[in-house]
């Protein structure tokens, strides 16, 4: 039978321990179980979420760098069979290949390069790819005094303010630590809500920043856009180096080769796909940290309550959106994940539940 969670209402699994959607535990009995323990602490404890967020940035550079540098070597390797450069398969050990190892070379040297570009510029190409542009206070008063009023009572340096020009609703924070980060809302946020409502937003953005959320999912973006850029070279590749010259073979090298092809197409197709899975895996409790930090810095649930509302009703995709930066934002620009949406999937929780547990909080 499906057990009820108790503070948000999810079905779950009759074996859960926990809520698949909010994290609350199912079993009191449990309690004492330190994995229980641990999960519990990163859902009360600000300080522990952001050294997790820290110690996952790092586990996600390892791993997109490993996948890379696998993808590297199956590129190498198929371009090889596809030369008729000493096929594969007459090798002493079939699956070593010179060309493979230099392809792995090349994508690890690439993967180090690009995460120092994602950990020294990440911030400025978010905002590149978002359009999103700097304003000062002379422009935007009303927004630049919201955000400094946060950040003081975050106890962190003003982020830099920018706006999106686009009559959509939302907002994100980015940046590689908090003493380097950026906000911004989009020009139809800023005009829709009161000030009350965007200090709401500002908080929850000040969240993210404070709990460390922005350095991993800065870092999701861009790494993720480097594997998704390669396998895409790599499958417009596919057709010349592995067809018409892979006829120029005898039969048993062509053989082998296409079967390095295929292998090759095959980890091109999915190496994306994995990279988008880590991005959609990106936990949707910080989603609810982050509302429960904007309510410690304003003191005021309702205004993050009737700013999600609102969200809720207008949130929109626009031009600045896209999927490599949808879970950086308040809400995702694309759809409101329900319910029944997988975990592994959806970049934020369900709308309503985020309400819920601010009202939970005090807010009416």
């Amino acid at each position: 039978m499906p057990l009820s969670c108790p503070e948000c209402g999810a079905a779950n699994a009759a074996d859960a321990k926990v809520c698949r959607l909010c994290g609350a535990l199912l079993k009191p009995e449990l309690m004492d179980t330190p994995r229980i323990q641990r999960k519990l602490l990163l859902r009360t404890d600000f300080m522990a979420a952001a050294r997790a967020n820290q110690s996952n940035t790092r586990k996600l550079v390892v791993l997109l760098t490993t996948v890379g540098t696998v993808l590297g070597y199956l590129i190498g390797w198929a371009f090889q069979a596809g030369a008729g450069a000493q096929p594969p398969d007459t090798d002493p050990v079939w699956f070593l290949s010179n060309w493979g190892l230099t392809g792995a070379a090349a994508m690890l040297a690439a993967s180090v390069i690009w995460t120092v570009i994602a950990f020294n510029s990440g911030d400025r190409i978010i905002m590149g790819l978002t359009g999103a542009h700097p304003v000062s206070e002379e422009k935007e008063p009303q927004l630049y005094h919201v955000v400094e009023e946060m950040a003081l009572a975050a106890g962190v340096p003003q982020p830099r303010v920018f706006i999106i020009e686009t009559p959509a609703m939302n907002a994100f924070a980015t940046g590689m630590r908090p003493d380097r980060a950026a906000i911004a809302v989009t020009r139809g946020l800023l005009e829709k809500l009161s000030r009350d409502e965007l200090q709401g937003v500002v908080g929850h953005e000040m969240g993210h920043i404070v709990n460390w959320d922005i350095r991993y999912a800065t870092a999701v973006s861009v790494m993720v856009g480097l594997i998704a850029l390669v396998s895409d070279g790599v499958l417009r590749s596919m057709y010349y180096y592995g067809g018409p010259r892979g006829r120029q073979r005898d039969s048993r090298g062509g053989g082998g080769a296409a079967l390095i092809v295929v292998v090759t197409i095959i980890f091109a197709v999915l190496a994306p796909l994995f990279a988008r899975l880590v991005q959609m895996a990106v936990s949707r409790q910080r989603e609810f940290l982050a509302d429960a930090t904007s309510v410690r810095l304003t003191r005021h649930p309702q205004g993050l309550i009737s700013a999600l509302e609102k969200l809720a009703q207008a949130a929109e995709p626009f031009k600045g959106a896209n999927r490599a930066t949808q879970h950086l934002f308040i809400v995702n620009p694309f759809r409101n994940f329900s319910e029944q949406a997988s975990a592994l999937m959806a970049t934020h929780p369900p709308l309503e539940r985020r309400i819920a547990r601010l009202r939970n909080l005090g807010g009416e």
